[in-house]
């Protein structure tokens, strides 16, 4: 069954006032009985017994909000559109999240009091007492699920988190089709991001497929965030369409290695940018070397032979490799 738009149904203003005429009108008969018929008091009270009734078919709808209504349990239709409708009073609102709260917009109060919150009196003491508004959104929102300890392909937990940003776009689907869509989403997201982290390394590795063709590649969950990003929010859309959701969007918000190995792979890390430094280093350095053996030779400032030139090689190598500053020798003697 698909979702049925309840149209033509604005005339809640209307109906509001034909209601309180019709109880005024009850109260001036039974004023009228008083003095003339007793059987206008029997209708009067009649009136005043079941002209309230009316009042229970006023919804009034704000925009981006949908009702769902239902008739002595069958799907009666789908109020959508600002605007002040009248419908049958029989009918109820259906939302099984109404009530659920999740770590996402427009469901955080900030410790406000609800607006829809009654105090009631008891011999225990004073009890407030929520009413939940069975209205849905259709605003878009997001969702920001709790960071999760997941491993990567090569067997590294790395710590993650994720932000979803959707939306409900059919609100048969959201209702009938799935018990609460609030907590559908939450669990979908958590199991979209396993799915799709554990074929990630953290960092590049070698011989990783991350694409599934069968090719190694360079894809890494620190490198590749957008990439991982879109597969994850793939991943989600394509779990909770029968749920009647759209997935806007999803980002990676936090991701780190574990606690218990974070220090170790600190230190590979540390190691892996020293030895990348030590490489740039030595390799400037031998074309220093090699420059200025070919300036000396040129300008045929000093003549070496094979063992001086190796003692100088030496020389430049220690000093432009070495941590500290080099001390320099002043030879005051003969080159031989």
């Amino acid at each position: 069954m698909e979702e049925r738009i309840i149209s033509g149904k604005k005339n809640g203003m209307l109906m509001l006032i034909l209601t309180i005429l019709l109880l005024i009108a009850g109260f001036i008969l039974i004023f009228l009985g008083i003095a003339i018929n007793p059987f206008l008091i029997v209708l009067g009270i009649l009136i005043f017994c079941f002209g309230w009734i009316p009042f229970l078919g006023l919804k009034v709808i704000k925009p981006q909000e949908a009702l769902v209504l239902t008739l002595f349990g069958k799907y009666y239709g789908t109020l959508k559109g600002e605007g002040f409708y009248f419908v049958n009073p029989f009918c109820t609102s259906v939302n099984p999240a109404a009530s659920t709260k999740l770590s996402q917009s427009g469901d955080v109060d900030g410790g406000k009091k609800s607006p829809f919150t009654l105090s009631l009196s008891t011999p225990e003491g004073t009890q407030n007492v929520k009413l939940k508004s069975k209205k849905i959104s259709m605003k878009i929102m997001t969702l920001s699920n709790s960071r999760q300890k997941i491993n990567d392909c090569l067997g590294n937990p790395v710590e993650i988190g994720i932000a979803v940003t959707w939306r409900v776009i059919d609100t048969y689907k959201a209702v009938f089709d799935v018990d609460n869509y609030k907590e559908y989403l939450s669990l979908q997201c958590d199991a979209a991001l396993r799915n799709i982290v554990r074929l990630y390394p953290y960092d590049v590795a070698q011989n990783v497929d991350t694409t599934g063709d069968g090719k190694a590649d360079e894809g890494s969950l620190r490198g590749s965030s957008e990439v991982v990003a879109q597969r994850i929010k793939e991943e989600i859309q394509s779990k909770v369409n029968e749920a009647g959701l759209e997935i806007i969007e999803a980002r990676i918000t936090y991701l780190a290695y574990a606690p218990e190995i974070a220090a170790v792979m600190l230190q590979r890390q540390q190691a892996s940018a020293i030895v990348d430094a030590r490489a740039m280093i030595v390799d400037g350095a031998v074309g220093m070397v090699k420059m200025a053996l070919e300036k000396l030779n040129e300008d045929d400032i000093v003549e070496l032979d094979e063992e001086r030139k190796a003692a100088m090689v030496s020389n430049l190598l220690v000093v432009l490799c070495g941590n500290h500053d080099a001390q320099p020798v002043v030879n005051s003697g003969s080159l031989y």
